[in-house]
């Protein structure tokens, strides 16, 4: 058995870049940072950011490039790929990224945070929408508390 997951839940260090491709799918780009934060022998409090690259495609990406910005808070979770290319200079460059396949919005709806001076406050868990890429499609009436993609408003 094989596993290849991964959570985070960070700001955005830029606003999330949206493109298509030849095919018309769409795709977002954008970094999440993370603190880590420790006690080294000394006793002293360390804390180090770690920056995370991250790809959404087709409806998730419409969603986080209308939604996200620089300094939003989010719940990233999906599976990491890396990926090599020969760069102009004949060098082979390698870049791992996390393809996300499920967003949640930490900030609360309708607060926007503003540069230099951004403190969120914690949102309810109902006031927070969880968004699921390539969720089944169900026609039917369902007792899941799961959000699908198809039935959030926006």
């Amino acid at each position: 058995m094989n596993l290849n997951k991964a959570m985070i839940i960070g700001n955005l260090t830029r606003d999330p870049e949206v493109k298509s491709t030849p095919n018309g799918a769409s795709v977002a780009s954008f970094s999440v940072a993370t603190n880590f934060i420790w006690t080294d022998t000394s006793g002293q409090k360390q804390e180090k950011a770690e920056y995370h690259n991250i790809v959404a495609w087709r409806k998730l990406a419409d969603i986080i490039g209308q939604y996200l910005k620089k300094g939003s808070k989010v719940y990233i979770e999906g599976r990491l790929q890396t990926r090599d290319w020969t760069g102009q200079d004949g060098v082979k460059r390698y870049r791992t990224e996390i393809v996300a396949d499920n967003m949640i919005m930490l900030d609360r709806a309708g607060t926007a945070p503003s540069a230099g001076n951004w403190n969120p406050k914690p949102a309810a868990s109902s006031d927070i929408p969880t968004i699921q890429q390539d969720a089944p499609i169900n026609n039917s009436e369902s007792d899941s508390d799961e959000i699908k993609l198809e039935d959030i408003p926006f």
